[in-house]
């Protein structure tokens, strides 16, 4: 059985997934990222494209994230959810797949015609990401699951990419290891240098924040729970103080 090797929220910082990813041991770890991969940070595009190679043929997987759900939502009405997309990171993301000053010449339907047709298959990999992973040594999902369902595998899609607090401020321990992202354990902790995993109630966070100066993690996970934590500090880590 292989262990798990899971990244969290990139957010466009390609340049800590590629450091990060040297961690990865593919002969004995299987690759699961938890989504979140563009959006605010400045080469989305470049992250898109790595872990698509890295499903198509290295068998890893990619959940869904609530930035890619965001990419859907915008792109099924570009002009009503533009400005709510482009609070969230849109224009880094258009930037990097397009070019700088898209935004500003380009409506928001002329924008979402060019993501189409440039990009089918990328459209076809985030409509199709699965919601969760579930290994024998923990579940992977991106924010995190309603534990008051009696099972809580049957959260809604909405839910498993949008909770916070209801998820990981709860006192109830699922029956299983659930490793997250989405919250950032730097705003938990109201602290931009305390980037170090959350781990409470069988639940681990691993969303270190990167886009917003933290860091990037990478944890394995085996039979007896976290083996190991890769932790890729962004440049201006330290300014964060």
């Amino acid at each position: 059985m292989k262990k798990l090797f899971v990244v969290g929220d990139v957010h466009g910082e390609f340049d800590l997934l590629q450091a990060l990813l040297k961690h990865w041991d593919k002969e004995s770890q299987q690759l699961v990222f938890l989504g979140d991969l563009a959006d605010r940070g400045p080469k989305s595009k470049e992250c898109f494209e790595l872990v698509m190679c890295f499903v198509k043929n290295e068998g890893a997987i990619c959940i869904t994230g609530n930035h890619e759900d965001m990419i859907l939502r915008w792109l099924a009405s570009p002009e009503d959810k533009m400005e709510w997309y482009l609070r969230n990171g849109a224009k880094e993301t258009f930037e990097s797949l397009f070019y700088p000053g898209i935004v500003e010449e380009k409506s928001p339907l002329e924008i979402a015609e060019l993501f189409r047709s440039e990009y089918a298959d990328l459209l076809d990999f985030i409509t199709n990401l699965p919601v969760y992973y579930e290994h024998d040594y923990a579940i992977c999902v991106h924010a995190g699951f309603d534990l008051t369902l009696e099972n809580y595998r049957e959260t809604s899609r909405y839910d498993a990419i949008w909770i916070r607090e209801a998820f990981y401020g709860s006192d109830i321990v699922p029956d299983k290891l659930v490793v997250h992202g989405h919250t950032p354990v730097t705003s938990i902790r109201q602290d931009k240098l305390q980037t170090q995993l959350c781990y409470k109630n069988n639940k681990l966070n691993i969303d270190g924040g990167a886009v917003y100066q933290g860091s990037l993690h990478g944890v394995v996970i085996g039979e007896n729970g976290l083996e190991a934590d890769y932790q890729i500090f962004h440049k201006d880590y330290l300014k964060g103080e």
